[in-house]
């Protein structure tokens, strides 16, 4: 065993070794800042330089207007002091992309555009083939004023800290299907397959960036794991397809619905936790291919998993 987690693990150092050899060429664009700091005779050359953000509907009027919006403004100002340069995300947006040329070789670098969005949170990331759209107002910090009226556990996660990991969830929807199998295994290992390309887009991020937990939530995943198992297994819950499981085990939500005293302490998005735990478990008795991953059906992956949560 030991022997077989030393190759593991030199494997593993080989790799990074490649995928930090490879050059792309990241384009980061700051038009957050660039607007922020227009005049009115700035707005044709931003129209030039930046169409997309422009829908041709609205004149220029409008856009001459929102320079002086008194919360455009604030906004602006926020964003300036939470993100007076963009050299640390720059850095690990670049890492995420060298892994991702290396494990897909035919995707394209798109161009980063930072910008505000009004708190958009459920857009904060918007990414195309050729375009990554970052509404940095969305990642001020869980206790920032603008949060105020969002729920917490949707604002716990409107923090700089996550945006790579965004970032990668947003890739991830790119190249995994979602299931057209109904039941909440396939659902679970489904986002347990987006977890584990995390786990090689940005293996430089902490498991609890990757999931969207704080410390203490992936402490206590962690500690619960068996008794979480035990649960789904013996209500046969696996391959229900009752969706209203989804809520409970998937969705954004305050916490996991149990229906036990434990509730409240718990986690949300559970049943993602447990397929991540049961697609590492598969990959490291396989060794299998990313890609072959991928597509491979949800049952195949639990059997050949041989998944035993930890004690």
């Amino acid at each position: 065993m030991v022997v077989f987690l030393f190759a593991a693990c030199a494997e593993t150092d080989k790799t990074e070794e490649e995928i930090e050899k490879i050059t792309i060429d990241l384009k980061v664009s700051r038009f957050d800042q660039e607007f922020a700091r227009a005049s009115e005779t700035d707005i044709p050359k931003l129209k030039t330089k930046y169409p997309y953000l422009f829908p041709e509907q609205f004149t220029d009027s409008v856009w001459v207007a929102k320079l002086t919006d008194t919360l455009q403004v604030e906004l602006s100002n926020e964003v300036e002091k939470a993100f007076p340069d963009f050299d640390k995300e720059s850095e690990e947006l670049e890492s995420l992309f060298k892994h991702i040329k290396y494990y897909f070789p035919g995707i394209r670098v798109p161009h980063v555009v930072t910008l505000t969005s009004d708190v958009r949170y459920e857009n904060r990331i918007i990414l195309t083939e050729s375009l990554l759209l970052i509404g940095l107002d969305n990642y001020l910090g869980a206790d920032h004023h603008f949060y105020e009226g969002i729920q917490r556990y949707i604002a716990s996660n409107l923090d700089k800290k996550y945006l790579v990991s965004d970032v990668s969830s947003a890739f991830s929807k790119k190249v995994l299907t979602y299931p057209r199998n109904r039941t909440l295994l396939s659902r679970m290992v489904y986002y347990g397959k987006e977890l584990y390309l995390k786990d090689k887009l940005i293996p430089f991020a902490t498991d609890a960036q990757k999931i969207g937990y704080s410390d203490e939530e992936m402490e206590w995943a962690g500690a619960n794991e068996e008794q979480m198992w035990k649960y789904f297994v013996e209500r046969e819950l696996l391959y229900s397809t009752d969706a209203g499981l989804d809520r409970k085990f998937l969705d954004p939500a305050p916490f996991s619905k149990f229906g036990l005293e434990l509730d409240n302490e718990s986690p949300p998005r559970l049943g993602r936790y447990m397929g991540w735990q049961i697609v590492r478990a598969y990959m490291e008795k396989t060794g299998e291919d990313l890609k072959q991953l991928l597509d491979k059906p949800a049952d195949e992956i639990l059997k050949q998993s041989n998944y035993k949560p930890k004690r």
